[in-house]
């Protein structure tokens, strides 16, 4: 039996967002609003970061073009432990999935993320997402 998929998640991650120009973003949230840069990893030839304030985590990179537009977050992410059993409910449920299988990047955090994602009702991205650990 299927489940809604908040019962493989143990709340939301991040959100993702095209940054014009990394450093650029990083400056004006670390220094100016006050965030923590949680994280800047490489994701191939470009950097990527995480900034963080309380419980909001931004992810944000450099290689897309942003929109710059208003209301231009690139996806919500949500915290999985077990990607493995989010992939097959995701699945079950008829989520359209973006991805034939489960994604990674080597490079985030300590030992890597493992992730998917879907397409929303609003062709909104939804990502579900496990820090390996």
């Amino acid at each position: 039996m299927t489940k809604p998929m908040s019962a493989f998640t143990t709340d939301l991650q991040h959100s993702g967002m095209i940054a014009r120009d990394l450093d650029e973003t990083i400056a004006f949230y670390r220094d100016k609003l006050g965030f923590e840069l949680a994280g800047l990893y490489l994701n191939g030839e470009n950097r990527c970061a995480f900034l963080r304030y309380g419980h909001l985590t931004i992810e944000t990179w450099e290689g897309d073009e942003a929109p710059l537009t208003t209301g231009a977050i690139n996806h919500w992410a949500f915290d999985t432990p077990d990607i493995e059993a989010a992939w097959e409910n995701a699945k079950e449920l008829g989520l359209e999935i973006k991805e034939s299988e489960i994604q990674s990047i080597p490079t985030f955090w300590a030992k890597g993320i493992r992730y998917f994602n879907v397409w929303g009702p609003n062709r909104e991205t939804i990502e579900f997402c496990e820090i390996v650990k």
